[in-house]
Formats: structure tokens, sequence, C-alpha cells
């Protein structure tokens, strides 16, 4: 049991004896004591002063002197500070410790809690590469699966491959139409490169033939829509229409248009008005659900659609082609996967969870969970719960997203019985992901309260533009991982401390360097926040970045390699201030371990690390190691120093980051 939690217990013992009542650990605080004040942990005393009838000052040093009574082992002694009662643990405690765990590898992790978790992440499309965002949810996904067996869970690494649907047959019609037999060996291109070309393309001529379609529509024609079509358009552009006419609306665009282009200042203070932006936002959005039934109206989505059905029915030739080109892909992923350090216990492809998740769908028919439409789609209605009608089988009987999920969450829990399911998925997924919980939960499926969602934000570019990969603008994470190692040449080559390296050694560094410094970037910061990613930023060997915590690893493991431990001397009972605050700081590594374990938090671990290396900075600057005052002295180093790089290499495995030996 960690310091903290031994000091928790022995306030919550002692409360109970004094004053013959139940204590718990919501009932107080306990901090580390600020840097001003001696001690080491601080107990906060207001909370308790009703529950016990005293005055701060009285209820601090009945509880000191009995805590330094009964715990001599753990408190040496105690001073009060307006009711903050600061204690005091003995060097002998960080000694201890020291003795016992300083060469344990396995330090901060716990046995085995019996509990099951799987983790799903990646989950790519075979239509494209992986790209930057991407890579922020392979990190992020398996970094909290390796801080969950950190914790004592059973984890299943699981993804999800979305191979199926018309996202796929967007590429696979355009290999048709434009790719004249090419292969990845034709072309000399990665297969998942050369796949999501041909989605570029087909997603270039799907805006050309809407771009038609709305010219068409602006002259008065819309005989190429379906009825459908027609009447969600004509009740799109009145709602539009409606919008504009809105006065306040319409007199800032008037404003707004009269402004000579120069007016800067004006222009964003018209634009800033809220009722302006309001509708503004609602136009927009009205703009979107229009284009995207321009889009659902074109020849070339025409041809997507009836290649989905011959896929769903089985048709020979489409099934060939799918094969081959998700073929290609797979190839190509697995090149990728193994370069960041991604794997899986196990695959899912939606090909497969797809025909499970229509049959339970069938079965919520039978139930009246949910409901046939007139032109034959499925349809669960959730306004009740505050969300809306959402559809789950399209009037053709093909799938959507979530009829898949809905078969993928039975499939995982019929063949692994795990105790929680957790989906890591951007948040612009979190709608979907609360109508998947709240589905099972009708349907009555034991495990829907299982399903948790960890939602992240978006990795954006310096210009604040988004990633898209329908406009070929996408980063592609082999583009990046290769963009990193350069910049970790030229950084480290700046430094001038490599030139007994050999070239197979130097690659090796670069790539350890690189993709440790755009791991610890992206989870370096909480998951729900947005990340804008600059490369040349992420590599540096000072500050909140991984080449600074990997080279106070490799400064170590050279003192290491040059002084030899000697574990027959006598350790001195005598910590200096730093020595004191770095053993300090290594104690609290279970503790953190299992606060990013309860939060699924990487960026706990990150900012733990970090803090570490910076405090072993400090401490190798104040102090010597190698020419210590005492052999004893240096002994007592040695060992903080080992100690402290086997937590710095432990918690930087937990985010999949490797540390050099040296550098």
């Amino acid at each position: 049991m960690s310091l903290i939690y031994n000091i928790q217990s022995s306030v919550i013992k002692s409360l109970s004896s004094l004053f013959g009542q139940e204590f718990t650990e919501s009932d107080f605080q306990i901090n580390q004591t600020k840097p001003e004040f001696e001690g080491d942990y601080t107990v906060v005393l207001f909370s308790l002063l009703k529950k016990t009838g005293k005055a701060p000052q009285a209820l601090g040093e009945e509880l000191g002197n009995y805590l330094v009574a009964e715990y001599p082992g753990l408190f040496e002694k105690y001073n009060i500070i307006k009711g903050f009662l600061n204690l005091a643990v003995p060097d002998s405690y960080w000694l201890e410790l020291l003795n016992t765990y300083y060469d344990n590898l396995s330090f901060g992790r716990q046995a085995a809690n019996g509990r099951k978790v799987m983790v799903e992440y990646s989950s790519p499309n075979t239509n494209k590469p992986l790209h930057l965002g991407h890579l922020r949810n392979n990190f992020l996904g398996w970094s909290v699966a390796e801080i969950l067996k950190a914790q004592g869970f059973e984890v299943l690494k699981s993804s999800i491959v979305n191979d199926r649907g018309m996202h796929i047959c967007k590429s696979m019609i355009a290999w048709e139409k434009w790719g004249n037999g090419e292969t990845p060996e034709s072309s000399g291109k990665k297969g998942d490169h050369l796949v999501g070309d041909f989605y570029v393309m087909f997603e270039n001529e799907l805006r050309r033939q809407a771009a038609e379609l709305k010219v068409r529509e602006d002259a008065g024609d819309i005989s190429h829509y379906d009825e459908a079509q027609q009447h969600k358009l004509i009740e799109l552009q009145q709602h539009r229409n409606k919008l504009l006419e809105d006065k306040g609306y319409s007199a800032v665009a008037e404003n707004l248009a009269q402004l000579d282009a120069g007016a800067h200042k004006e222009r964003q203070e018209l634009e800033s008005r809220k009722e302006y932006k309001i509708i503004k936002e609602k136009i927009a959005k009205i703009d979107a659900e229009m284009m995207e039934t321009r889009r659902g109206a074109t020849p070339i989505m025409a041809e997507v659609k009836q290649m989905l059905i011959d896929w769903e029915a089985g048709k020979p030739e489409v099934i060939d082609l799918w094969k081959m080109m998700n073929g290609w892909v797979y190839k190509g992923m697995d090149v990728t996967y193994k370069l960041i350090g991604s794997d899986f216990d196990k695959t899912y492809y939606e090909s497969n969870t797809y025909l499970l998740g229509k049959d339970i769908v069938q079965e919520g028919l039978e139930k009246g969970i949910f409901f046939r439409k007139p032109d034959s789609s499925v349809w669960i209605d959730l306004t009740a719960d505050g969300l809306d009608e959402k559809l789950v089988l399209r009037k053709d009987g093909t799938s959507v997203y979530i009829t898949q999920d809905i078969g993928l969450a039975r499939q995982k829990h019929d063949e692994y019985n795990i105790d929680k399911s957790i989906y890591v998925i951007g948040n612009e997924q979190n709608y979907h992901m609360k109508v998947l919980r709240l589905i099972c939960q009708k349907l009555g499926l034991s495990y829907a309260d299982d399903i948790y969602h960890l939602s992240y934000g978006m990795v954006e570019l310096p210009e604040g533009a988004k990633m898209k990969s329908r406009e070929g603008t996408v980063v592609d994470a082999d583009d990046i991982v290769a963009e990193m190692e350069r910049e970790a040449q030229a950084k480290t080559e700046e430094l001038g401390k490599v030139k007994d390296f050999t070239p197979g050694e130097l690659a090796e560094l670069y790539h350890i360097i690189g993709l440790g410094a755009l791991k610890f970037f992206l989870l370096r910061v909480d998951p729900k926040n947005t990340i804008e990613f600059d490369p040349t930023k992420t590599i540096d060997f000072v500050g909140f970045t991984a080449p600074f915590i990997q080279y106070n690893y490799a400064r170590i493991k050279s003192v290491l390699r040059k002084n030899e431990l000697q574990k027959n001397i006598h350790l001195p009972l005598d910590f200096l201030p730093l020595e004191k605050e770095l053993i300090a700081s290594i104690e609290k590594y279970p503790v953190i371990i299992r606060q990013a374990s309860e939060e699924l938090n990487p960026s706990a671990i990150a900012l733990y690390i970090y803090d570490i290396a910076k405090t072993f900075s400090s401490f190798f600057a104040e102090h010597s190691i190698a020419n210590a005052e005492t052999a004893e002295k240096r002994e007592l180093r040695l060992r903080i120093s080992t100690m402290t790089a086997n937590v710095i290499k432990s918690g930087m495995r937990l985010l999949g980051i490797d540390v050099p030996e040296r550098m």
C-alpha cells in the first residue's frame, strides 16, 4: 500500500478511536505539504470540525499527538498551521522503501484483480491510410490498455475494422472507373495509400456532380431528385429563407455588405453579434444538409448504393474486388501499426458483425422497440430520452454503423464475458455512442451499462484546418512519423553528441526520439481536450517533452554503467532535501497509476514522469553521485538513481514510449 493510503488509513483509525464514531476518506483531505512549510503530508482539518466538535488547533494537537504515538514508523513529528495538520515522515520510511524497491522492475504494478476489460481503439476504414487523428486514437487506446493492466485488470485490446459500407464502395467505384488495373506493385505505393488516392478521386467527382445539380436546382430544375429528396430540399430552402428574413440577421448582413474590405474591426464586431452568429450557424447546418441531399442524388452515388446492395447480396465480382482492395489496405496498415508500436489481441470486421446486428434489430422489431416506416426503413424513437429518431436499417435493408455496433457489443460480451467495454472514439461520435448505449439498454441487454465511451478531442494543424480525407488534405500517419524522425535527427545533430553511433544505431535512435516525442505530445494532454499539432514544438531536449525525459534516463544509465552498486554498504539515515524529494516523488508511482486507471487518462502518467525527470535533473546538478561525500552517500544516490530510471522506463512504457540507453 502506498504512503498516501497508509496515512489516510491511519488518520481514519485515529479519528475513530479518539472520537468514538465512524470516519471515512470522504470526511477529510490529505495533500502534499506545501514547500514553504515543514512536513511531508497535510491533513486538512476544517471539514472535521463539526463532526468532532473541536477547534482547529485543539483537533490538530490531539490528532497529531495520537498519530505520532501510535504510528512511529510513519510519523516522527507534526505542526499545525491555521487548520492544517502537517505530518513529517521519518527518513527511516524512505530508506526502507528504497532498500525494498530500488531494483524492483515491477514497482507500482498491482496484482490481478479478477476483472476483465476490453479496450477498442484504432477502428480504421479500409478506404484510406491511418492519419494523424488515428495516431491519437491508437496511442490513447494502447496506453489506457497498458495502464489498466498495470492496475491489475485483464485487458483485451481490440479493433473493429470498418471494411464494408458506402465509404468502401466509393474507393472501389473509383478504381473501376479510373484505376486502369493499377496495383500497389505497379504504382510503387503502399496499398492503403493507393486505395486512399482513389477515395479522394471519388470525392472530387462527387463534388463536381453535386455542383452540377446545384446549378440546375438554382435554375428551378429539381426533376433529377426523387420525391423524398425534392420534399426535403424544398423544406430546407423554406427554412433557410425564413432565417434570412430575421431582422437582426438581415440588418447585420446588410451592414457587412456595405463595409469596405479593409474595415476589419467593424466587420469583426458585426460578425460577433450573438443573434447573427446563431442564425449563421443554423444556415450553415441547413446548407450542409442540402449539400448531402445533392450528393445523395448524384449518378455516382447511385452506383455506390447499388454496389453496396450487390455486396450484401454476395455478387462474385463485387466481392472479389472488395477482397483485393481490402487486402492491399491491410498490408499497408500492418506496416504502419508495426512502425508506431500498436497491436491488438482481437480484430473484428464489420463485414462479419453487421449481420448479427441485423438479427438483433429483428428481435427489437418483434418486441416493439424498433418500428418500420412506410419506405421499409427501420428506426428507433429516442425523442422521449432527449435525442431523436435513429435509423438502424436503410429502406433497402442494408445496415448502417449503429447496426454493426449493436451486433459487436453482443459479440464482445458473448465471447469474453467482459466486465467493461471501453470504446476509444473521437468526440464527434458522442451522440452515436449515447445512442448505442441507450439502444442496448432498451433492448434489455445485460451488458448495456458496461459500455463506456472514452471520448477524446480532435487533432488540428496549427492553422486550425480540420483534416478531412475526402478533400485529400489528410496528414498520413506514415508521413508524420517520417517527419518526426527528421526533426529528431536535426535536433540531435545540433547537439553533436552522437559521433560514436553507427548508422544503424542512429536510425534507431532517431525513430525512438521522434516517435516518442509524437506520442508524448499527443498523450500529455487530457483526452477530452483538442490538440493543435506542430512537429517543430514536440522535439525539445528541455521542457515538457519526451526527449527531455529520455535524455535524463540516458544520463542515469550512463552513471550506472560507470558506477557499480555495492549492496553490502549500510546506507545513511540522513536524506538531503533533493534526495528526499526525489524518493518521495518516486513513492507516488502506484498512486499515479491508480489515478490514471480510474480516470482513463494517460496524461497523469506523462505529467508525473516529467516531474520525476525534472526533479532528477535538479538532483543531478546539485549532488555528485560518483564523487559523493562518502561511500555510503554514493551508494544511496546510486540506488535512488536506479529506482528513478526504473520508474521513468516503466511510466514511459505505459505511454508506449521507449527510452534509449544512451543518446
